[in-house]
């Protein structure tokens, strides 16, 4: 067997469900889940629609690259979102044919990506991660045959990335760096002088920036957050250099089951991870490839799954701010919140008491410069329904309370 595979630490949720092992919730209260990032709006008709009519796709075999159709949505739909120019003859471009790839979803993707990028042969490679962090980047890392190293993101530091955490012998060696941003689960948005300081140190030590855009259109009035694409059009990096985004439709368009993302950016980068994924056998089936069109085509539905996460935040944080320190994020559809107590104490009690399930932020970091940047904090994912999860936030008033 593969011996980085005992490196790998149990997922978030097999510690949750260990935590939960020996408690009994209150059967006075139904259970209502906080716990995963799970969209649970329904999924718009039209989706559902171009799925069912090109189910006759399922006869052919399908391109690693896609269809010119599907990359091409993509593309536009980047060019609108962000502010990126199509190709012409003057400007800089985002190319469908060579910088755009669609893919079975972004984890699979963030996954995948590690073992393209990293380079076994030189000594001790290195790949960075936010700390708290989406803990695929982890175990693509440890996988790939690299050391994870992590930067805590800490609320003094309006959790931003800071550089400064590690030292330069651990620089030299770093062959890639994933970045979230909208952040799970702190919902902090990069700002243009943050990235900035990524992609002159990207230039410097030459390692590859994997920048995890999931949650990008979770977003509250006209805030829309920045990417990393129109970052580096804004910074004059227009071919990209280093730089992949990864995005899905998950969140967006509610579609989580569906396992529709892209990625984009640096052409000669795409090229070798298309290389990668037509030997992992990871073609897109042809009738997602049509339902994940209408999805890319659409705004209005997206607008709509705004508006809800909008008037959920709305609600929960009147009610939680009286007795918790809670502030709302950036973006994306979680809050991150500080507890009283330790977060995995917080968690059982709020369980056992009010089956309310919460996940520890312990469980989403690791111990890194001397500090986990999760303990004592956890994070509430409002992805249920309305209903649900204002009485949720009731609940957890009542437990803060007691």
């Amino acid at each position: 067997m593969n011996p980085d595979l005992q490196k790998l630490q149990p997922y978030p949720f097999q510690k949750l469900a260990t935590l939960f092992r020996e408690v009994t919730p209150n059967p006075e209260y139904r259970a209502i889940s906080l716990s995963i990032g799970e969209p649970k709006h329904a999924t718009p008709q039209f989706i559902k629609d171009a799925l069912t009519a090109n189910l006759d796709g399922l006869a052919n075999y399908p391109t690693t690259a896609g269809s010119d159709a599907l990359r091409c949505a993509i593309a536009n739909w980047l060019a609108t979102r962000y502010a990126i120019p199509l190709p012409d003859a003057k400007t800089p471009a985002l190319d469908p044919k060579t910088q755009v790839l669609p893919v079975n979803g972004s984890r699979e993707a963030l996954f995948a990506f590690a073992q393209t990028v990293i380079d076994r042969s030189k000594n001790n490679p290195v790949v960075v991660c936010p700390n708290p962090f989406y803990q695929i980047y982890e175990g693509a890392a440890l996988l790939a045959g690299a050391t994870p190293h992590f930067l805590n993101t800490l609320p003094q530091d309006n959790y931003a990335l800071n550089f400064a955490q590690l030292p330069e012998a651990v620089w030299q060696r770093a062959q890639l760096v994933y970045v979230c941003s909208p952040g799970n689960p702190t919902g902090h948005v990069m700002p243009l002088k943050e990235w900035q300081t990524l992609f002159e140190m990207s230039d410097r030590y030459g390692f590859v920036i994997a920048s995890d855009e999931c949650y990008s259109e979770i977003y509250f009035g006209e805030n829309k957050p920045l990417g990393a694409l129109q970052a580096a059009q804004q910074l004059g990096r227009g071919d990209y250099k280093n730089l992949v985004v990864f995005s899905s439709l998950s969140k967006r368009s509610n579609v989580p089951g569906m396992r529709s993302g892209f990625v984009a950016g640096d052409a000669a980068i795409i090229a070798k991870f298309a290389l990668y994924r037509t030997y992992h056998g990871s073609a897109m089936n042809p009738a997602i490839q049509a339902a994940s069109i209408a999805a890319w085509n659409d705004e209005a539905h997206v607008a709509e799954n705004r508006r809800l996460y909008a008037e959920k935040f709305s609600r929960v944080l009147e009610i939680l701010q009286p007795v918790l320190p809670v502030t709302p994020p950036d973006a994306g559809f979680y809050l991150w919140i500080r507890t009283p107590v330790a977060d995995t104490a917080f968690a059982q009690a709020l369980y056992r008491d009010y089956n309310v399930t919460v996940l520890p932020g312990s469980y989403l970091a690791r111990t890194a410069q001397g500090v986990n940047p999760g303990e004592n904090f956890v994070r509430l994912a409002l992805v249920a329904s309305t209903e649900e999860t204002v009485e949720a936030a009731q609940r957890i008033v009542k437990f803060s309370r007691a």
